[in-house]
């Protein structure tokens, strides 16, 4: 991939710039402005760390999220609830993600086991060392009780005479404590067996014991079934007892503690097990309360009734007090929109504050507005900065249209592209003729090409490259495409017959071509006539400004024959090098833009719009926006009828799906979407009916000069129309006369007979007014005068229309400013105010002195300060003005150095109106 600048990687993943230049600078890259390349490593190594700090879904995935939410409300308090206080409520929530806590949680548990497990291991081990103390200890005592006896036995038997008979009862005797010793021994073992137990039983109970995190709610399915012929876990101790003896002291000691620690255990296992479950059934409560059966957060704000009566739950309770309203300690700054144009109330609803509080600051700026009163852009601005909010974006009333245009882009370079010719002239001097010989010779069989009576354009191919004529109807068409902006022709074809010369509408075609400033090629056709002259054609042309290339011009003269085909190569050639000069260029790829060049309404097909692509690609299905017009493409056709998918620079094509018919000279572009292009052509719609009613102020004589520079020679175009010859010429050199260094007369054209249709079209494409000497307009022409809001003139005396061009050349003049001394004040002596500071006893000397006009304070005759007046003052009273030979009190405004004797000089400027 190749380098990209911090501007566009921002605004690629979607961040500012400042943003991103903190992160890369967290990261250790170079870089520190938005103009700043940075490569692919650099890419890396960016992501690289945003991961290392942020997670990514391999080693360091976020545990949780905390969501914000911002409501705001109104409520009405007051009488009548006629005042309205903003209510924000702020909720932030945490989620943890449950898979990590599902690890936390084995993870606890698998710890918690390994624990039970070792502590019932060294219960267990301690239990079998008690047990075997017990046995040895027990069958000590009862080796040493059979020993005592036996040794008893043996001295009594040998004190005593043996007889018969005692033989007999000492045998069975011993045989006795022999037995006593056995069952003391078979007793200890009894009694270790039930130490064991209890042993096993207190590390079973240890083992049940589970913390709350092993489990949050156990379902009763996974709980353990109880057998109840096995000894409960609470109940080991009690159950050795009944079986065994009694133990000693120290084994009843043991047991008990055993059973304390169980009973604690099994307490501490009950209170985490209902901390885990409360707090799940919380989070459940949360969770139903913010989603919605379909998982939105709409539902939340839905409460269920309770079902019995009495006070609601303490959940509900704090649930409630959530809403609670609390002052908001800090100023809230908000974010504002600004338009062009906008009213006081609407700002202030923007900015959340009363439309008086707006008010208030403007009167404290200088602007005295009500709350319909309408601000400009940067008075808002400085409105909503005042205030202590921020504008975040400027809108214009024209974004829609930037929108769209900015949409429309091109990437790669330019290539050449064919150049578009426009063949004009006079009436039978040979223009259809000479196109139809081009179309017979130069068009490849089975290209497209001809010329048919449904379209105005066509192309052909020349062993020099392709050439494009437009052929559209007459001189208004070619005017109206110019007068919209559309520049479509390249190149003009000016045929004049060799045997007819220079004729009136071949006058016109010279100064349309001139208008638009597009460059000239003349065809002298007829050259097989016997009466064809070129010099009388060169000469007739150079006398109005056109002068060949051999005479030192920079137009090409070609003799040409439609029926011979004499010259028909060498004009070929000359507008393909007139087109080579002009380095004409445009994009194959991309959206297909362009300009119309005809449209009509067909009973068959509906609206049908011939349309000349100059940059980009128009397809087959694309959306098309032309002017006040849009629709879809549903057929693109060749200048033979044939359909086609695409069409690129240069190349004619009509267009099928417009829901209008666009005027000759609009611009289309292919747009994104069919939303977008009916919401710019209903805007410009809407646009247009606003300016019906509105005179064009370009082609009005008193705006003329509106909108020009400083230093810039302003022009006043003019179409004179005179009665005859002589007339004319008189004019023509007097308006030329009254040019100066700062405005100067152009005449765009001019003519002997009546305003024609022509003239005023030419009129309003060159922003000119129409003089008309003598002669009048016809119906066509005063039509087009209504609609387009023309200043068009009659006249009958020359020094009258002189007279309203002097006045109009007039109105670019600067005013002249002449300053006017209205007042002197002398001052006498000088005092302290508290509230002015220094007030100036003075008495005025001449004149009157004025309090809203401009002052300059002189010492022995030399201006040392020049400002206002803060306050006049006669006694106590404030005044407007004092006239001469009374005293008053004047406060200079920010001048604390007046001085006794000084004079306080009170002047005015005026503007004086130029004349020439």
């Amino acid at each position: 991939m190749a380098e990209v600048t911090v501007k566009e990687l921002a605004d690629v993943v979607g961040t500012s710039v400042d943003r991103l230049l903190s992160q890369m600078k967290e990261a250790g890259l170079p870089q520190t402005a938005a103009e700043q390349r940075v490569s692919d490593d650099e890419k890396a190594g960016l992501l690289a760390f945003l991961k290392k700090s942020h997670g990514d879904a391999t080693d360091l995935a976020p545990q949780k999220i905390t969501l914000k939410r911002k409501v705001t409300t109104t409520l009405k308090t007051g009488q009548g609830g006629k005042k309205a206080v903003s209510i924000e409520v702020r909720k932030k929530r945490t989620y943890v993600k449950r898979d990590d806590m599902d690890k936390d949680i084995e993870a606890a548990r698998q710890a918690e086991t390994e624990r039970l497990a070792a502590e019932a291991k060294a219960a267990e081990d301690a239990a079998r060392v008690a047990e075997r103390r017990v046995i040895e200890e027990r069958t000590a005592r009862a080796a040493r009780d059979a020993a005592e006896a036996e040794s008893r036995a043996q001295a009594e038997a040998a004190s005593k005479p043996i007889t018969e008979t005692a033989r007999v009862s000492i045998a069975p005797r011993a045989d006795s404590k022999a037995g006593i010793a056995k069952a003391a021994a078979e007793k200890a073992a009894k009694e270790a067996a039930a130490a064991k137990a209890a042993a096993a039983a207190k590390a079973a109970s240890i083992a049940r014991a589970k913390p709350a995190v092993a489990k949050t709610e156990p379902a009763p399915a996974q709980q353990p079934k109880r057998d109840d012929r096995a000894p409960r876990p609470g109940k080991p101790v009690a159950t050795a007892k009944a079986k065994a003896k009694p133990l000693t002291a120290e084994e009843d000691a043991a047991q008990k503690r055993a059973e304390a620690e169980a009973a604690q255990q099994r307490q501490e296992e009950h209170r985490k097990k209902s901390k885990v479950v409360d707090k799940k059934r919380s989070d459940t409560r949360e969770d139903s309360r913010y989603m919605d059966a379909d998982g939105g957060q709409n539902a939340g704000r839905r409460r269920s009734k309770p079902k019995g009566k009495g006070s609601r739950s303490r959940q509900q309770q704090q649930n409630n007090n959530e809403h609670a309203f609390t002052r908001p300690t800090a100023p809230v700054i908000r974010e504002v929109e600004l338009p062009e144009a906008i009213t006081v109330g609407e700002l202030a609803s923007r900015m959340s504050v009363k439309a008086g509080e707006v008010i208030k600051i403007l009167m404290g700026m200088g602007v005295m507005a009500t709350i319909n009163q309408t601000l400009d852009q940067d008075t808002a601005t400085l409105l909503v900065e005042d205030m202590g909010h921020k504008v975040t974006k400027l809108i214009s009333d024209n974004q829609l249209e930037e929108d769209v245009t900015d949409s429309v882009s091109y990437e790669g370079e330019a290539k050449p592209r064919a150049p578009v010719v426009t063949v004009m002239g006079h009436v039978d001097h040979g223009k259809t003729s000479l196109l139809d010989y081009i179309r017979r010779t130069r068009v490849v069989a089975g290209e497209a090409g001809g010329i048919t009576q449904h379209i105005g354009a066509y192309h052909v191919e020349t062993d020099h490259g392709m050439v494009s004529f437009l052929d559209t109807p007459g001189h208004a068409a070619f005017t109206a495409m110019r007068a919209r902006g559309a520049q479509s022709t390249d190149v003009v074809i000016l045929v004049v017959a060799a045997d007819d010369g220079v004729m009136p509408q071949t006058e016109e075609a010279v100064q349309h071509a001139r208008a638009a400033g597009v460059p000239l090629v003349v065809a002298i056709n007829k050259m097989d006539k016997e009466g064809a002259d070129v010099d009388r054609v060169k000469n007739e042309l150079s006398a109005r400004g056109v002068l060949p290339e051999d005479w030192g011009g920079d137009v090409p003269f070609i003799p040409v024959s439609a029926h011979t085909g004499l010259g028909v190569d060498e004009l070929l050639e000359a507008v393909l090098l007139q087109a080579e000069v002009l380095e004409l260029k445009a994009h194959f790829e991309g959206p297909g833009r362009g300009v119309i060049v005809e449209s009509r309404l067909d009973k068959g097909r509906g609206p049908v719009a011939t349309m000349l692509v100059q940059n980009g690609t128009l397809k087959k299905g694309d959306i098309v926006l032309a002017g006040t017009c849009y629709g879809r493409a549903r057929a693109l056709l060749d200048e033979n009828g044939k359909p086609v998918d695409a069409a690129g620079p240069s190349i004619p094509v009509e267009i099928l799906g417009l829901n209008g018919t666009p005027d000759a000279g609009d611009s289309f572009m292919v747009v994104e979407n069919e939303k977008k292009a009916r919401e710019v052509a209903e805007y410009r719609e809407n646009k247009a009916k606003e300016q019906v009613h509105q005179h064009q102020q370009a082609a009005k004589l008193d705006a003329l000069f509106s909108g020009m520079g400083e230093g810039a020679q302003a022009v006043l175009n003019i179409v004179l129309k005179t009665d005859v010859r002589g007339s004319l010429e008189a004019i023509v050199s007097s308006l030329q006369k009254l040019a100066t260094d700062e405005v100067k007369v152009n005449v765009v054209s001019s003519g002997v007979g009546g305003i024609t249709e022509t003239d005023v079209t030419l009129a309003v494409a060159s922003s000119a007014v129409v003089f008309g000497f003598n002669v009048r307009a016809d119906n066509a022409a005063r039509r087009i005068v209504e609609n387009s809001g023309l200043d068009m003139r009659y006249y009958s005396v020359i020094y009258d229309l002189l007279d309203d061009v002097k006045q109009a050349m007039a109105g670019l003049l600067a005013p002249e400013l002449r300053e006017e001394i209205v007042g002197i004040a002398e001052v006498r002596d000088v005092f302290n105010s508290p509230k002015f500071g220094q007030i100036a006893g003075c008495m005025v000397i001449e004149g009157t002195v004025h309090r809203n006009k401009k002052i300059r304070v002189l010492r022995e005759n030399v201006v040392i300060y020049e400002g206002d007046l803060e306050s006049l003052r006669r006694y106590k009273d404030d005044v407007a003005d004092v006239r001469q030979g009374m005293e008053c009190g004047i406060g200079v405004k920010n001048y604390q150095d007046v001085r006794p004797g000084d004079q306080i000089e009170v002047f005015d400027v005026r503007e004086v109106a130029r004349t020439l």
